[in-house]
């Protein structure tokens, strides 16, 4: 069994003993945590936060263990139920709650499930709070209300249809252009919540031939939820079979947006953020934002069209941050995540199929010969197991001195930049390791880079 804590929520697998799993005990625990820390921050006044959930198994228990905790400490629940994690940061604000809690371990497998705790912007928690929650839980420093001062219960189930009112409303969503189309399109939910929400996006952008595969929010998700090429195999061939113009797939709880183009080839998770930017700058001039190991493509594209491209750390919350700083009007993360301000500032599955599919109607292309016209890049992912008494801030650090002649940002762990090349070395937080990305035009230079490090890193662990 395993729990996680860390300054976005808590995550566990669902079983076990108290401390050990995401039991009930725990559920509670940290729930309770999260509502102490809302009442806190708004002393005197009658709170409500918003809650949702995707379709995992253990959803329903999860869900009406975290309303009854926030119940007892005073506060109204607005559960919006089988949802998404997007729609749920949309709610927040348009019902002026004061927080809100997401049900969902996101691309984990079915045993996993997890609480991620949104504040009164609907946005992810700071590191600062999160810290502050872990140490209320930790110390179960909370106090329940008495009989007379519960918390309300009340279920909101019009947000599937909210959520894609404000998606069409947006300028840039071309309803007329998807209409004219008459696209073809291949749908893998992987029976959660987006099975629901994704073809009725569809529908609603004008789609009428619609092919749904694993759309039903049984939570019994029939491969691997996390939208890589290898556990989306499925998708590709009902493309092919079907004759459709496009794959979409989505993660559980429908942040993370992947694509398959018309000849079963896969778009690239890191395009669809490239692709949805290249739309959004040819009208709206502005500064784009990524991770610090997403692609160099956004790099490219934004310049392109004469605008400037930032890097954060990993990390929505740091992604957000630094959109907000420098004014950014499209960024993410090239897992497939998109965050679009004009809407929210969260990574949104839902306006970024509406995007997408507005530019690739307006092209006049192909998915494949879409793909085709963005700079070809390929990320090679590794990572180097470390034995628990080696001093990995060292090993980073010797590392930077070693290409200390090369371009360097540390903002978080090390990314050394080599021409159009790159490689991001970080330090896990939950596991003795260093993650290694790195990114060439060609996949096995790519590789050879990251094998180059790997050698480096051994050298000074040996040094």
């Amino acid at each position: 069994m395993t729990l996680i804590k860390s300054i976005s929520g808590i995550r566990g697998t669902i079983g076990g003993k108290p401390g050990d799993g995401l039991t009930p005990l725990d559920t509670v625990k940290f729930a309770s945590a999260f509502g102490t820390w809302v009442i806190k921050n708004n002393p005197n006044k009658k709170l409500k936060i918003v809650i949702g959930r995707d379709a995992r198994i253990s959803g329903q228990i999860v869900s009406s263990l975290v309303s009854g905790a926030l119940q007892g400490l005073g506060i109204d629940v607005i559960d919006l139920g089988l949802s998404t994690t997007p729609t749920v940061e949309i709610a927040v604000t348009n019902e002026s709650a004061d927080a809100g809690i997401i049900l969902t371990a996101s691309h984990n497998p079915k045993q996993w499930n997890a609480l991620k705790l949104l504040n009164q912007k609907g946005e992810f928690i700071s590191g600062s709070d999160g810290e502050e929650v872990l140490q209320m839980a930790e110390a179960e420093d909370f106090v329940y209300a008495d009989v007379n001062n519960l918390g309300k219960y009340l279920q909101n189930q019009t947000y599937l249809h909210k959520h894609i009112e404000q998606i069409l409303a947006l300028p840039l969503v071309n309803v007329e252009a998807i209409q004219k189309k008459k696209f073809r399109i291949v749908v893998d939910a992987v029976n959660s919540t987006g099975g629901t929400y994704v073809p009725a996006l569809l529908r609603a952008l004008g789609v009428e031939e619609i092919t749904e595969l694993y759309c039903e929010p049984t939570g019994q998700f029939p491969h691997n939820p996390e939208p890589l090429p290898e556990h989306l195999t499925e998708l590709s061939s009902s493309v092919v079979k079907h004759d459709a113009h496009l794959g979409i797939t989505v993660d559980p709880d429908v942040d993370r947006l992947a694509l398959v183009c018309e000849d079963g080839e896969m778009f690239g998770e890191e395009y669809t953020l490239v692709a949805v930017a290249d739309y959004v700058l040819k009208h709206t001039p502005g500064n784009t934002v990524s991770n610090m190991s997403s692609t160099r493509a956004l790099r490219d594209i934004t310049e392109k069209h004469g605008q400037s491209y930032s890097a954060s750390a990993v990390g929505e919350v740091n992604v957000v941050n630094l959109m907000k700083g420098t004014n950014a009007i499209i960024g993410g993360e090239g897992n497939g995540g998109i965050i679009y301000p004009e809407l929210h500032y969260g990574r949104d599955a839902l306006v970024g199929i509406a995007l997408f599919l507005s530019h690739l109607a307006l092209s006049n292309k192909t998915m494949s010969i879409l793909k085709a016209t963005y700079p070809h890049y390929h990320i090679s992912k590794n990572k180097i197991e470390l034995t628990p008494e080696i001093d990995v801030d060292k090993v980073l650090s010797e590392i930077q001195k070693k290409y200390k002649n090369y371009p360097i940002n540390t903002i978080d762990g090390v990314k050394i930049e080599f021409d159009k090349e790159w490689v991001h070395l970080r330090k896990s937080n939950t596991e003795p390791i260093i993650r290694i990305y790195t990114e060439s035009d060609s996949l096995n230079t790519a590789n050879n880079l990251a094998n180059k490090i790997i050698m480096d890193i051994k050298e000074i662990i040996k040094g």
